[in-house]
């Protein structure tokens, strides 16, 4: 790998990642996870010496191949490369990095381009399921303008829609894996949830919290950040994840009543870092979470008169529309914008002889 690998390097969502073919990488999950830690210059909290953005919303991989089965156009493995820890994970998907899939398998040839619109049925590895994308494509060729926006992004761009099913119990097995919507965790009240990304949900009000703290000023707290990995760390086992002190995975959420016009206000931790916003499938997951009248989330939340949940988060709203049929949720949609930042060859640090 001396010559460097062929890198696309895009925003999906809120993110920002490396989107590779699983071609141009060792086939041995340890030798490519080695390679993926000296691409990004982990583990370094600044990943200076890589292309890693020393967060883990930039430190993050796309992996994409052929379909493996007949239902789907792509292969899509989404990797989190921890920044300050050798550590490379693939216990979890990523709604965000998942944005940027459909453009990248068309940039990348895996998928031929219509004129207009093109589907892209996405296999995501991490789960199992299928996800299709809706990517802009006039002339057949991929276009990253338009007038779409979402929260934490600045300016407009073409719209990716997203749209989920078959994701309860995604990773968990099933959508509330301990089978009851409220579990007492420390004193603390947790909806443990899995559709589409396995989180717990606690009120922020438990926390001494009012829900309304910057990432900043939670990140501060050692002693709020030690509470809430006890937390997780009890979690995991009762959420058929087994021990999760090296997974990324549940994400903690805390929840409080909305403030900006949105159903339920959140700040998440994935797991360690404080999120500047809240990942696609999280979302999807608290959305789900409000329609459990006895969990936390339904205490503090404003049900909306229709099925599109306005998740609020540090960074503004992320809407999720939920396909309800007879009280219970059968699908997701959400509506994300991508663009290509840069197309070439990343060079990893080099092996000292």
């Amino acid at each position: 790998m001396s010559d460097g690998v062929p890198c696309l390097w895009m925003r999906g969502g809120t993110s920002k990642g490396a989107y590779l073919l699983a071609r141009d990488l060792p086939a041995a999950p340890d030798q490519r996870d080695a390679l993926l830690l000296r691409l990004m210059g982990s583990p370094d909290p600044r990943q200076i010496d890589g292309i890693g953005g020393g967060d883990p919303l930039t430190s993050k991989v796309a992996i994409l191949s052929p379909p493996s089965r007949p239902d789907a156009d792509v292969d899509y493995l989404f990797l989190q490369v921890f920044v300050d820890q050798p550590l490379v994970s693939d216990a979890q998907p990523c709604g965000n990095i998942l944005a940027a899939v459909g453009p990248a398998a068309i940039e990348r040839g895996l998928v031929q381009a219509q004129d207009g619109i093109t589907e892209v049925r996405i296999h995501m590895l991490n789960t199992g399921e299928v996800a299709v994308a809706r990517v802009a494509t006039p002339g057949g060729r991929v276009s990253y303008a338009g007038s779409a926006r979402i929260d934490g992004v600045p300016g407009s761009h073409a719209p990716v829609a997203l749209m989920f099913t078959g994701i309860a119990g995604s990773m968990c097995g099933s959508m509330l894996p301990t089978g009851r919507a409220v579990d007492l965790i420390d004193q603390v009240p947790c909806t443990l949830i899995d559709n589409g990304m396995p989180i717990a949900v606690m009120p922020a009000a438990a926390f001494g919290l009012s829900g309304q703290e910057s990432p900043e000023v939670l990140e501060a707290d050692s002693t709020l950040k030690a509470r809430i990995e006890a937390i997780r760390l009890q979690a995991g086992p009762l959420m058929n994840l087994g021990d999760v002190s090296a997974k990324s995975v549940p994400k903690m959420t805390l929840v409080s009543p909305p403030a900006h016009g949105g159903v339920i206000n959140t700040r998440s931790l994935i797991p360690h870092r404080v999120h500047a916003g809240i990942g696609v499938l999280a979302a999807v997951s608290v959305a789900t979470a409000c329609l459990l009248p006895t969990g936390p989330a339904a205490q503090v939340a404003e049900q909306p008169k229709d099925a599109r949940y306005r998740i609020e988060h540090p960074g503004g709203m992320a809407e999720v529309l939920l396909d309800i049929r007879d009280g219970a949720v059968i699908g997701a949609g959400t509506l994300r914008t991508a663009r290509k930042l840069f197309d070439g060859m990343a060079f990893p640090i080099p092996v000292a002889s």
